[in-house]
């Protein structure tokens, strides 16, 4: 059967504003433009291997079983290759959201919007909508992001741009949080009905994932590429030291 994997699109922040949940922190993005809400996302399934797996919307590794109190990674924000379709990709680390209905999530995006790059930071901790930081992220900029809970419905959310030299802490409580599993991951985000056009990011590099402490590999994570409709839209490179790896966009 497959994982329900629930989506996190990076923000909305004109929609929150019509539905009066909040005022943006900064100005709408393209997921605004595109009428882009959260949504659970089924495409996650195991492949020909053990633990190789092909999701709709997810590529990375994603370590299950739990419970899981800690993840965290260092990544460099990617440039992007923008043409005049609109297209988006995220980058993040997060607890949850494979095998569980909840999702604490904290990263960076990349998105095509009229032909030109924008790039930006947030956190999610679904189903609250997202939030936008107003921080400056730029392509090359060294991010350290990272999930931890007191595995009491406590969290704290920490990203890190230390090229920008900025760091936002947030604490947030979640109940019912299964803490199922543990991800670091580059993401297509969907709109209202889809999946939406995955912008060429080129290759993303992670470095030092960790999951409850310890490399993520001592996890025994799964890899996953993503993939929807027979085409292969980003694919993942084997984990070198329990705690590396490499993200390359394929196709929009």
């Amino acid at each position: 059967m497959p994982r329900l994997r629930r989506h996190t699109l990076s923000v909305a922040t004109a929609l929150l504003a019509l539905l009066g949940t909040g005022t943006p922190a900064v100005a709408a993005t393209p997921e605004a433009l595109a009428g882009a809400v959260r949504a659970p996302v089924a495409g996650h399934q195991h492949g020909g291997g053990l633990r190789n797996s092909t999701s709709s919307n997810w590529s990375g590794y994603a370590a299950t079983g739990g419970p899981f109190t800690s993840v965290g990674a260092d990544w460099v924000q990617p440039a992007v290759s923008c043409t005049d379709t609109d297209a988006y990709s995220a980058f993040w680390v997060g607890l949850d959201g494979d095998t569980s209905r909840t999702v604490e999530q904290i990263g960076s995006s990349a998105d095509c919007s009229s032909g030109s790059p924008v790039y930006y930071a947030w956190y999610e901790m679904y189903p609250q909508y997202p939030t936008n930081f107003p921080d400056t992220v730029a392509p090359g900029d060294h991010l350290t992001g990272s999930v931890t809970t007191d595995g009491a419905g406590k969290f704290t959310l920490t990203l890190s741009d230390t090229t920008q030299g900025w760091t936002r802490t947030i604490d947030k409580s979640l109940k019912g949080a299964k803490l199922a599993s543990a991800e670091v991951i580059a993401e297509a985000p969907v709109g209202l009905f889809d999946v939406l056009p995955l912008a060429n990011f080129g290759t993303v590099a992670f470095t030092g994932a960790t999951a409850n402490g310890q490399s993520l590999g001592a996890s025994n994570p799964s890899v996953i590429d993503m993939a929807k409709g027979g085409v292969t839209k980003a694919t993942t490179s084997p984990l070198a030291n329990g705690t590396d790896f490499a993200v390359t966009w394929q196709h929009s």
